[in-house]
């Protein structure tokens, strides 16, 4: 388990990671998410004892890092895939820190083989694709057998296979109990993998909940309607206005319903006696239920005005546009 407690860290003026306080439980995957610049390296390398916090602790199994007699064997890590010597082979790279904590050659032949890297033990990582260093790197997070996983970005430069593979790995490990924690900007992936989310922004706790319990908080959640009639489905349409639901025609058959559960839509079409072939309640996906979580905490967002040669509108102007 990973616990965080009021955990801190200042560069000068600038707050990197504000009061952080939350627990990474065993036995699932926990996804940690935030926009660029949001505290999420800095709270890893915190864990990892690589940065001193300014304030608060960070715990693994109840201790900090460096009072870990066999840190390898508590904690397996990955947060630069290229930190690795380039004139070193897989091999070599992963003995030297197996050495290190007294494990055997034995286990570095069987996290190559884990990582699909077995038939290139013997090339130098210089040579690595992004892929292939990544798979590296996930071999030498495993080489103690740890209890306690970290991962950042660690699909990164995966093709296709290579990312079915981690994905299903992590969450057998998981099943074994393992504390599983992952850092990753592809949404798409971290809601086919993540159990759980922790979502921060400028530093601070945004959000800490079951992936569902995230996914359903979102006013993006909507309700497919459909049936055979036009006219009962218009006067439906000026039913749910009423009620603050948002329409959206996506034919003279067929809207979209956002603001409404699909219990309540389902009650007001029986309500006016309105003949649906289709009542389908349609989640938002993570990668619309994060933009809404951290709307107010991206610290480089995109000035398009500046980027397009526009200039930005006066605000007479954009009441207009509105």
């Amino acid at each position: 388990m990973l616990t965080l407690q009021g955990l801190t860290k200042r560069y000068g003026e600038k707050t990197a990671v504000d009061q952080l306080t939350l627990e990474v439980a065993p036995g699932k995957i926990t996804g940690f998410l935030g926009p660029n610049g949001a505290g999420k390296s800095t709270t890893m390398r915190m864990i990892l004892g690589l940065d001193h916090p300014t304030s608060g602790t960070a715990l693994i199994k109840g201790k900090r890092y460096a009072d870990l007699a066999h840190p390898l064997r508590e904690v397996g890590a990955l947060l630069d895939a290229k930190a690795v010597h380039p004139r070193r082979t897989a091999y070599q790279h992963l003995l030297a820190m197996a050495r290190s904590h007294g494990i055997g050659a034995k286990r570095v032949d069987e996290v190559l083989g884990v990582a699909g890297l077995g038939e290139v033990a013997g090339k130098r990582a210089g040579s690595f694709s992004l892929g292939m260093g990544q798979r590296l790197g996930i071999a030498g997070a495993l080489l103690g057998d740890p209890e306690v996983l970290m991962l950042d970005e660690p699909v990164n430069g995966l093709d296709p296979d290579g990312v079915l593979w981690i994905r299903t790995f992590l969450r057998s490990l998981a099943a074994e109990g393992r504390t599983v924690f992952v850092s990753s900007h592809l949404m798409s992936e971290m809601e086919l993998t993540a159990d759980r989310l922790v979502v921060i922004g400028k530093g601070k706790l945004i959000a800490d909940a079951p992936m569902a319990d995230i996914l359903s908080r979102s006013s993006r959640n909507s309700v497919t309607v459909r049936g055979p009639e036009a006219e009962g489905l218009h006067m439906l349409a000026n039913r749910l206005l009423e009620e603050a639901a948002d329409v959206a025609w996506r034919s003279s058959n067929e809207l979209v319903v956002t603001g409404l559960s699909v219990e309540r839509v389902g009650d007001l079409a029986h309500e006016r006696h309105v003949r649906l072939h289709e009542l389908r309640p349609v989640e938002a996906s993570l990668e619309q239920a994060y933009m809404e979580l951290t709307s107010g905490s991206v610290e480089y967002g995109e000035q398009q005005h500046a980027v397009l040669g526009e200039k930005p509108a006066q605000q007479g102007e954009r009441e207009l546009a509105v």
